[in-house]
């Protein structure tokens, strides 16, 4: 609404600067945001014309602000600064129908139809099915699920698609090292989740390929050279490439030991998915996907797409793209992580004729994007320049980097356990058991909103370092202070209610306060920082705004009464603001995966 009395201010200037400047041939003036809010609420800077007009800018402003005062304009209050035209907007009288609007509107205030009709398919998660999800995963799954959110609410068609990584040689060394090492156990006689189970062989045949590593060394310092060559063929890791070519060629041991891994992984996966609030339309998984991609990759090679190498390996020319070149097969036939991307790629879009597809992955993997999006292009996929890539930095805790090989990765279950655990102890050190009710499903909904927001509330590009117990804080820029905003906002509501007041007429004149003014506008750009995030594939955004507005709240609520206010019209205005400010709140909690609690 804010947005479009600036709009209306801009037109009726442009359609004035031509008299002024007398001529109908001028460039569209630029809308900027004054330094200080005493300078206004929108600037428009003239310096643009002032070879045009021969004068100095302010010259210009000042001509400007002439013609406006004998002309019919929108309401507002001119302030000439330098060469900026700036106007303060009449933002009480916008109050009236801002709040009708956000009454009527409820939920779906904020929302728009700017991406109406496009069909959107976004990945993210893609697990492997040799470990739990990590710290890593958990950025992932936030942003994906935020950007599916965000896009629907700018109208899009979503589709959430989970790729699951069940094949290739990382998996075959959980497995490899189960068979040698397991001895029959299952997660259910170690009273293990199936991921963690799966996971700690992962890890053990790391410590495996340690440990032959030192013996070849070992060999090779005593100078036993056909010790050195019977360890080197019998290295753990050619037998677990070994496996890989046992599965693809469905050797029926290595598949049987492969289905009950893999059953183990995603059942534990589902259950951490299921606790975190997230959820996909469709899986897909590379087992069934890989085959399809190999297809593409021959077919190309007949057409001269691809060319194969002496050694008999396929790879791709990616010189015109600045790099070099890039094996798609290997030498033995056997496909590597690329080669299942294509035929995903492409399986999915018959599946679901997207108008775009969004990647959520690492940056690391940047270079990978660029030589899928190529090779898609050269197989003569139109659809490949609708692809992209929506990379984010890497995270990880105070204590440093993180390596699932090692077995030193944040585990994600493990950790919204530890939010779980500081929020009951929050709950329990404040008192606060009877008012919250059930105390573990409010301290869970604390948890992911400490877990969200704190992913969420940095650019996606960037990198981070997560640290658990300042998420959980519940003063300062976290998700359980937005929540308990949100809970304190509800309860003034409910009390008002309890006594009898109803909100029947407001009036925007009596909106004097700096932070009344400040939440007027606050609210009424919410609709743009949802359409900015979308976007720019960015919750911060939203994050960022969420913050803004809960602030300003707080530092206005300590400052003023509400349903105590001086007079019933000032108290019920007072009260619809609150009204708007906890709609628009809850609205944006939707979009960055923070529940609300009408409690805490």
């Amino acid at each position: 609404m804010l947005n479009e009395l600036k709009n209306e201010w801009k037109e009726t200037l442009e359609s004035l600067l031509k008299k002024v400047l007398n001529t109908e041939d001028i460039s569209p003036l630029t809308m900027t945001e004054p330094p200080k809010s005493e300078l206004g609420d929108v600037a428009f800077p003239l310096f643009q014309y002032s070879r045009l007009a021969h004068k100095a800018p302010q010259a210009i402003a000042e001509e400007l602000k002439a013609e406006v005062e004998k002309s019919a304009h929108p309401d507002g209050e001119v302030i000439i600064a330098g060469g900026y035209f700036n106007v303060k907007l009449s933002v009480q009288d916008m109050f009236s129908s801002l709040y009708e609007k956000v009454i009527g509107e409820g939920s779906s205030y904020g929302m728009n139809d700017s991406l109406k009709g496009k069909k959107i398919m976004l990945e993210f998660s893609c697990p492997n099915t040799n470990k739990p999800l990590h710290l890593g995963h958990m950025r992932n799954d936030s942003i994906g699920e935020s950007i599916a959110n965000i896009l629907k609410a700018n109208g899009a068609e979503v589709m959430k698609v989970n790729l699951i990584n069940n094949r290739g040689v990382h998996i075959c060394k959980s497995m490899l090292a189960y068979r040698e090492f397991g001895s029959g156990e299952t997660p259910e006689s170690t009273g293990e989740k199936g991921d963690h189970f799966v996971g700690r062989y992962y890890v053990r045949f790391a410590t495996w390929e340690k440990e032959w590593n030192e013996k070849i060394e070992s060999a090779r310092r005593a100078g036993d050279d056909e010790l050195v060559k019977s360890l080197e063929e019998s290295h753990p890791d050619k037998k677990a490439q070994a496996m890989l070519k046992d599965w693809e060629d469905g050797k029926e041991d290595v598949i049987e030991l492969w289905n009950l891994m893999n059953k183990w992984t995603l059942d534990g996966l589902f259950e951490s998915y299921r606790n975190m609030g997230i959820s996909f339309d469709r899986f897909y998984y590379e087992s069934e996907t890989y085959k399809y991609g190999k297809s593409e990759v021959l077919k190309g090679l007949e057409q001269g797409v691809f060319y194969r190498e002496s050694d008999g390996s396929v790879q791709i020319d990616l010189s015109p793209i600045g790099l070099d070149k890039k094996v798609l097969l290997r030498k033995d036939g056997t496909t590597i992580y690329i080669t299942q991307d294509i035929g995903t790629a492409i399986r999915r879009h018959d599946d679901y004729p997207f108008d775009s597809l969004i990647y959520v992955v690492g940056s690391e993997q940047a270079y990978h994007f660029k030589v899928l999006f190529y090779i898609l292009k050269q197989l003569g996929y139109s659809w490949a320049d609708e692809l992209y890539h929506l990379s984010y930095g890497m995270v990880n805790l105070p204590e440093g980097k993180m390596k699932s090989r090692e077995g030193t990765v944040v585990d994600a279950d493990d950790l919204l356990f530890e939010l779980e655990s500081l929020a009951k102890d929050e709950i329990v050190a404040k008192g606060r058991e009877a008012l919250v009710e059930d105390v573990e499903k409010t301290a869970h909904s604390i948890a992911l909103a400490a877990l969200n927001y704190y992913l969420l509330e940095v650019t996606p590009s960037k990198d981070m370092i997560f640290d658990p117990k300042k998420s959980i804080s519940f003063n300062g820029d976290t998700g359980p202070y937005l929540e308990y905003m949100g809970a304190r906002i509800s309860s003034i509501l409910r009390k008002a209610e309890e006594e009898g007041i109803a909100i029947d007429k407001v009036d925007g004149s009596l909106m004097k306060e700096e932070d009344e003014l400040a939440l007027i506008k606050l609210i009424s750009t919410f609709p743009e920082s949802v359409r900015k995030a979308s976007d720019d594939y960015d919750p911060s955004v939203i994050a960022s705004y969420l913050y803004s507005l809960a602030k300003t709240f707080s530092h206005y609520y300590h400052d003023n009464q509400i349903i105590k206010a001086e007079t019933e019209d000032l108290r019920k205005t007072r009260l619809a603001l609150a009204k708007m400010v906890l709609i628009t709140l809850k609205n944006g909690f939707s979009l960055i995966g923070i529940p609300f609690l009408k409690s805490m």
